[in-house]
């Protein structure tokens, strides 16, 4: 009989396992996904466009807190781990939940996830949400498109929307992005690529994004999510670490395995990171990946008008991911208040609205900023109004898109921007025109 099967999820790894395996696969009945970090992606269903012929109603998904429940009403005889960037101590509470209400518990590794591609494969991974994966995976499509080379970049999913309308989507203009319906999330990992005319792939099936994306390209980039592994074999494996958090490169999940698995370590923020920790994790990354590459990177700030930053009242609006599950206080805006001059970051909580107030609840780790918090429509409209209510003089964006575009923000703004600078020897640049040339 087929294996009665639970994944849990977050709307990304957990779809991409059950494609990759357990789709078509008569050994094993998924009877439910199970979903969380992400807010309103449960109570869906994963459509049987994508679910396939044994599926013929689709697969539900529920909450996560529904799962010890699901196993012992639904006689669930197995249960998938498929999110990122939890703490190892985490999954293994996970883990005793799930043997304690009587079913097995399941890590699934590369050889059964991945896919392999006709062309050459660059992935940019990292241990942590946070450490500069975004800024790293422009830097190398700007080199290898510099040394001619045709850059597709597959992103990590983030299919928040109509799952069987996301299957698989291209994105070569900001008009793309609008047609798409994309969340705040979403255009922070799409516009500056699209700015910098390297086409975007990304969805929910990533076999045919594969091979859409091998069409109009002789390299594929792969974009991770969180510190999640990557979907497809890699030739060359770029892991990103912060110093701003040593030690979790070796204590959450999957990042560790991520970094055993390292061609090339960047080390990001050296330029504002304790020289102690930075040596810590140069020994901790060489420990964990002997033959890899180690660099460091640090990603300078830029400002449109530092001038109209000094002496302000300021409220700083960060990007989403690094403050909740990335477990950071603080991020570039922040940064670039105190280093301009603000007179003061304004406390936002006290005019967090609706499910902004609920995401300072859930993540009480966050500092006194403002994550970027934008699935779907009336998540957007709270932010805005958020943004709107605070009693400041300036807003410091630092997002890596113009929020301006999405919300009617009644007050003066400045961008921060942020890009990869390698430092010292051995260049990243160099090592992929070792590899590419």
């Amino acid at each position: 009989m087929a294996v009665r099967t639970v994944i849990m999820g977050a709307a990304g790894r957990d779809f991409h396992n059950f494609n990759v395996f357990y789709r078509g696969n008569p050994d094993y009945e998924v009877v439910a996904f199970t979903a969380t970090q992400i807010p309103n992606i449960e109570g869906r269903k994963y459509p049987p466009a994508l679910s396939g012929e044994q599926y013929p109603e689709g697969i539900p998904i529920y909450p996560e807190s529904r799962l010890v429940e699901l196993i012992q009403d639904e006689e669930i005889q197995e249960v998938v781990f498929s999110y990122s960037d939890v703490p190892h101590e985490y999954v293994m509470h996970k883990a005793s939940e799930v043997l304690a209400a009587g079913a097995d518990f399941k890590l699934m590794g590369l050889n059964s996830t991945q896919f392999t591609s006709q062309k050459p494969v660059v992935s940019v991974c990292a241990v942590r949400t946070g450490c500069g994966k975004s800024q790293t995976t422009r830097y190398v499509a700007e080199i290898l498109t510099e040394m001619g080379h045709q850059v597709a970049v597959i992103r990590h999913p983030m299919p928040y929307g109509d799952l069987a309308q996301q299957a698989v989507q291209r994105f070569a203009t900001l008009d793309d992005l609008d047609k798409h319906d994309c969340t705040i999330e979403e255009r922070e990992e799409y516009e500056p690529h699209i700015v910098n005319g390297v086409i975007v792939y990304a969805g929910v099936d990533y076999e045919p994004i594969l091979r859409k994306a091998e069409q109009e390209a002789d390299i594929i980039l792969w974009d991770g999510g969180n510190n999640d592994l990557p979907f497809y074999v890699p030739d060359l494996q770029i892991v990103v670490a912060d110093p701003h958090r040593p030690g979790h490169e070796t204590t959450y999940h999957p990042g560790e395995a991520n970094a055993r698995t390292a061609d090339i370590f960047v080390i990001n923020k050296v330029d504002t990171a304790d020289q102690e920790n930075v040596i810590a994790l140069h020994d901790s990354l060489h420990d964990l990946a002997p033959e890899a590459v180690i660099m460091e990177a640090a990603s300078p700030l830029f400002v449109d008008d530092p001038g109209a930053i000094r002496g302000k009242r300021v409220l700083v609006v960060e990007d989403g991911p690094t403050l909740t599950h990335g477990g950071m206080a603080f991020g570039a805006g922040w940064v670039a208040a105190r280093r301009f001059g603000a007179a003061e970051i304004v406390d936002p909580r006290p005019y967090a609205e609706g499910s902004i107030q609920d995401t300072y609840e859930k993540y009480p780790t966050t500092g006194d900023v403002l994550p970027a918090m934008g699935y779907g429509e009336s998540q957007m409209k709270e932010l805005e109004q958020t943004i709107n209510r605070a009693d400041v003089d300036l807003v410091i964006i630092g997002t890596p898109i113009d929020l301006g575009r999405l919300l009617k923000i009644d007050k003066p703004t400045q961008r921060v921007r942020y890009e990869l600078q390698i430092i010292g020897q051995p260049t990243l640049a160099g090592e992929l025109r070792k590899r590419f040339r």
